[in-house]
C-alpha cells in the first residue's frame, strides 16, 4: 500500500447545488472539510453562486476549485426525466469528473434518486451487480454491525441479497477493520428454514458462498452485535432504519419527562444528544455511500448542514484511501453464486471462481 507521505490528495467533486441548504451550507461544509482532512475539493454548480459563497472565506491557500454547471435537479422532479432534460445538471457534471479521471469521488446532498440514476448512467454498475445498494449502521449500540439494503431496493431476488452480503463484507473489512466479518440474514427465526421464500432461498446460496455466513438473526439480535453484516431487502431495511430512529426520538422525549425531577435541563439535554447520536447514525454521519456503482459516490440527507457535509467528505476520502472500490470488485470476482431455477443450476453472469 502506498504510504500517506507519497499518496496524492483525494479529489472529491461536490454537488454544491444539491440539498435543502444549498449552496451556502454545502460550501461551508466543504471549507470545513478541506481544512480538517486535506482533500482536494472540486465545487460543482453555478459558478456565480459558488464564488459568492466563497467570498466568506479565505481560500487562497486551500486546494479548492470551481467547475461550472448551469443546471440543477430540484426536489419533486422525476430523476430520470430531469436528468434527461438537464444534461448540465451539477450532479451529472460531478459524475463525469470521476468518469474522466479528474476526481476520485462524488459527494451530493441532493435527491437520492437523482444521485443513484446519475451514478448508474455515467459510471455504470460493477460487473455482477444488478442493483446498487445503500447501507449503514443501524445504531451506535452495535458499532461493528452494518445492514444492507436500507432503502433503494424494495423488491429483491436471492442473488441481490447475496450481492448485498458481499458489499457488507467488504464494508466491514475495509472500513470497520474486521478481518473475517460474520454475515447473517434478517428473519423471523434463527433456525434454517425460517423466513419467507426470499430468505429461505438466499440462505441456501449464502451457505454455498465463501462468505462467513452464520445463518439467520432476529430483530432483537441486531443491536447485540450478533453479526457484523445484516442482510435484508430494502423494504424491510428501510422500515427497520426508520423504526430505530423513531424509537430513539420517543425514548429521548420520555427521558426528558421522567428525568426532569432529578436532573438539570443541561444534563437532560446532554443525555438526549448522546442518545440521538446513538440512534440516528445516518443523520450524524451525513448519509451513506452508494455501493455497486463503478465509482465512490456518497449521497447525504437533503437536510444536511455544514457539519454533516464535512463528515460526508471525510468518510468519502477514507473510502478512496482504503481502496474500497478495488476490494469490492475483487470480492465480486471471487464469490460463487449458484441460483436454482426450475431444477437447473444457473450461474450468475459474472467473472466468478467456483468453490
Amino acid at each position: 500500500m502506498t504510504s500517506d507521505i507519497n499518496r496524492d490528495p483525494v479529489r472529491v467533486a461536490i454537488d454544491v447545488m444539491g440539498g435543502d441548504y444549498a449552496p451556502r451550507e454545502i460550501v461551508k461544509g466543504a471549507i470545513q472539510a478541506v481544512g480538517q482532512d486535506g482533500a482536494e475539493l472540486i465545487l460543482v454548480g453555478s459558478e456565480d453562486a459558488i464564488l459568492k459563497e466563497l467570498e466568506r472565506y479565505d481560500v487562497s491557500a486551500l486546494p479548492v476549485r470551481v467547475v461550472n454547471a448551469s443546471e440543477a435537479i430540484r426536489d419533486g422532479e422525476s430523476p430520470v426525466a430531469a436528468l434527461r432534460q438537464k444534461p448540465d445538471a451539477s450532479v451529472l457534471v460531478a459524475m463525469r469528473l470521476v468518469k474522466e479521471g479528474q476526481a476520485d469521488a462524488v459527494v451530493s446532498m441532493g435527491h437520492t434518486g437523482a444521485v443513484m440514476v446519475s451514478a448508474i448512467k455515467i459510471l455504470g454498475k460493477l460487473e455482477g451487480i444488478k442493483r446498487p445498494s445503500a447501507g449503514s449502521f443501524l445504531g451506535g449500540f452495535a458499532p461493528n454491525t452494518v445492514a444492507f439494503d436500507l432503502g433503494p431496493n424494495a423488491d429483491c431476488k436471492p442473488r441481490d441479497l447475496v450481492n448485498f452480503a458481499v458489499i457488507g463484507s467488504v464494508v466491514a473489512r475495509k472500513l470497520l477493520h474486521i478481518n473475517n466479518p460474520t454475515i447473517a440474514l434478517l428473519s423471523n427465526g434463527s433456525e434454517e428454514g425460517k423466513g419467507n421464500k426470499l430468505v429461505r432461498e438466499t440462505y441456501q446460496l449464502l451457505k454455498q458462498s465463501s462468505l462467513n455466513f452464520i445463518g439467520n438473526v432476529e430483530g432483537n439480535n441486531i443491536l447485540q452485535g450478533k453479526a457484523n453484516v445484516i442482510v435484508c431487502d430494502g423494504f424491510i431495511g428501510n422500515i427497520l432504519l426508520k423504526f430505530c430512529e423513531g424509537l430513539g426520538n420517543s425514548t429521548i422525549e420520555w427521558l426528558r419527562t421522567r428525568l426532569g425531577k432529578y436532573l438539570t435541563q443541561k444534563e437532560i439535554d446532554a443525555i438526549g444528544n448522546d442518545l440521538f447520536a446513538l440512534t440516528h447514525i445516518a443523520d450524524v454521519g451525513g448519509g451513506a455511500m452508494i455501493y455497486g456503482v463503478n465509482g465512490v459516490v456518497w449521497v447525504g440527507h437533503g437536510r444536511s448542514k455544514a457539519p454533516e457535509v464535512a463528515e460526508s467528505i471525510r468518510q468519502t476520502k477514507l473510502a478512496v484511501e482504503a481502496n474500497f472500490l478495488g476490494e469490492l470488485k475483487s470480492e465480486l470476482g471471487e464469490i460463487a453464486v449458484k441460483i436454482q431455477i426450475t431444477g437447473a443450476h444457473v450461474y450468475e453472469p459474472v467473472n466468478i471462481k467456483l468453490l
